[in-house]
This record gives structure tokens, C-alpha cells and sequence, in this order.
């Protein structure tokens, strides 16, 4: 924990009691007339934080996103109500000092005149000092410059979901149409002469008599079988394409001019 005091580092932030339970959001901080340093800050308590109480800057310190104030939740529950409206009164401011007497030593100190609600509410530059060289006319003094911004473009990626792709098999019916070879048997008549080598067949028999001869005939036919083969694997996978896309964006910025008494301007930094 380091300490904290800077306006610009505390508005906005938890405030949270010495044992590092929530009080609330922190709104504002009041400064110190007599000595320009902030002395008091606005914590949102109450039902739903819609209340804003005050509690004393002194032994704060930063505490991770949090401030560690040097006083209990109670202690700021139970403070003086006293209105938020960016100035406390001579009364008002002594009250919150009797009251915190006992956690910040301030035991019969007397309030200064007035205090203000710190200036630009996290303005960049802030020093706790008001008025100092160059009168600033639009609002409280800060310091002698004033700060320009202007938003810078950070461009990155994030993956998404785009679709999806599926694998889906299903069955169809195909035509085929292939010519196979087959053979067959025919009948052929043979004659041959009778030679001294077959006269005995040719006469084995009755010289006059009927007789019928048969021959078995074949021939082929085609015989279809189907089986079912495997014949490829198909699997999904995914390929990284890299691409380029163009961000087309707006920025803004601060332009600062210096006006002269005789009325003219040099151009815009």
C-alpha cells in the first residue's frame, strides 16, 4: 500500500475501512482553503449508496484499486450529514472535525474558512495548489498549463464462430453397365469315309435299322455378385488462411490555440 492523496488518483475508486471492508465509491474531494490540500472526500453510503458521506483524507492510502481510509465504515456511516453541494461552511466543516477528532488528532482544531470541491475531477496536472501563474478563466485554477488529449486507435482480434461443417454419408444408386465374355456349345456334323481302319464300326449292326444319337449341349451364362469394399476414409479438418481487413474509425483530439490581445490566434497545436 502506498499513499494516496492525489484527487485525481482517488475519485472514482472503493473506499474501503482499515479491516478492507467496502464503504463505497468515492465522489468527491474537498480541498483545504487555508492550505490547498485536500482534506475531505464523499463516499456514496447508505440504502442502494444513494447517500453521500464525508470522511477525512487524512492516513488514506492506496490500497490495490481500492483506498484504505484510516476510519471504520461505521465511523463514516454515523458522520455528520452534511449536503454534497461542491462547498462546506465554516459550521459544516467543524462539525466533521469534532466529530473525527478522535480517528485524525484534530481535537479542537478550528475549520478553515471554506473548502471547494477539488477541480477537474481527475484532471491530468493537478497539483493541489490553487491560483498560480495563468488565470484560469473557464473554472478553478490549476496550474500553468493545460493538458491535450486525443484518442489513439488499438486495433486487435478476437476469434469467432463463422459456421460449421459437417461430414454426412448417404447412399445413392448407380447405373453400371460391363460386358463379360461367356461361351456356348453348337452342334457340328462330321462325316468321314469308311476305310479299312473303321469298316468294323461302320458295320457293328444290323445292315437296315432305325437308331437316334444325342449330344448334351452347353453354354455359359453371367453370374452377378455384389460386395461391399471399403474404398477411401474422409475426415474434417481445419486450415488457418490468413487475411487482411480494414478498421475505418474516427478519432478524436484536443486543439489548443493561443489568443493575443491584439486579437490574433496562432494555429491550432
Amino acid at each position: 500500500m502506498t499513499s494516496m492523496l492525489e484527487p485525481d488518483r482517488v475519485i472514482g475508486r472503493t473506499a474501503v475501512d482499515p479491516s478492507g471492508d467496502k464503504i463505497g465509491k468515492i465522489g468527491q474531494v474537498y480541498l483545504d482553503d487555508s492550505s490547498g490540500q485536500p482534506a475531505w472526500l464523499t463516499v456514496s453510503t447508505g440504502m442502494f449508496g444513494t447517500r453521500q458521506s464525508f470522511a477525512p483524507l487524512s492516513g488514506a492510502v492506496s490500497d490495490g484499486d481500492n483506498v484504505r481510509l484510516a476510519v471504520t465504515k461505521d465511523r463514516v456511516k454515523d458522520a455528520p450529514n452534511v449536503d454534497d453541494d461542491g462547498h462546506l461552511s465554516p459550521e459544516e466543516e467543524q462539525a466533521l472535525y469534532d466529530y473525527y477528532a478522535s480517528d485524525i488528532g484534530t481535537a479542537g482544531t478550528s475549520a478553515p474558512t471554506s473548502v471547494e470541491t477539488a477541480p477537474g475531477s481527475g484532471e491530468a496536472g493537478y497539483t493541489g495548489e490553487p491560483g498560480g501563474p495563468g488565470h484560469d478563466t473557464s473554472g478553478p485554477n490549476t496550474d500553468d498549463a493545460m493538458t491535450r488529449s486525443e484518442e489513439q486507435l488499438r486495433v486487435g482480434t478476437q476469434q469467432v464462430e463463422t459456421g460449421k461443417a459437417r461430414l454426412r454419408k448417404y447412399v445413392v444408386t448407380e447405373h453400371v453397365t460391363q460386358t463379360v465374355p461367356v461361351s456356348h456349345e453348337e452342334v457340328r456334323i462330321e462325316r468321314e469315309p469308311i476305310t479299312d481302319a473303321n469298316i468294323g464300326d461302320a458295320t457293328d449292326g444290323p445292315a437296315i435299322s432305325e437308331e437316334e444319337h444325342e449330344v448334351t449341349l452347353h453354354a455359359e451364362r453371367p453370374v452377378v455378385q455384389k460386395e461391399a469394399v471399403p474404398v477411401e476414409r474422409v475426415r474434417l479438418d481445419t486450415a488457418t488462411v490468413s487475411d487482411e481487413e480494414t478498421v475505418d474509425e474516427e478519432l478524436r483530439k484536443e486543439q489548443i490555440d493561443t489568443d493575443v490581445e491584439d486579437g490574433q490566434a496562432t494555429p491550432g497545436l
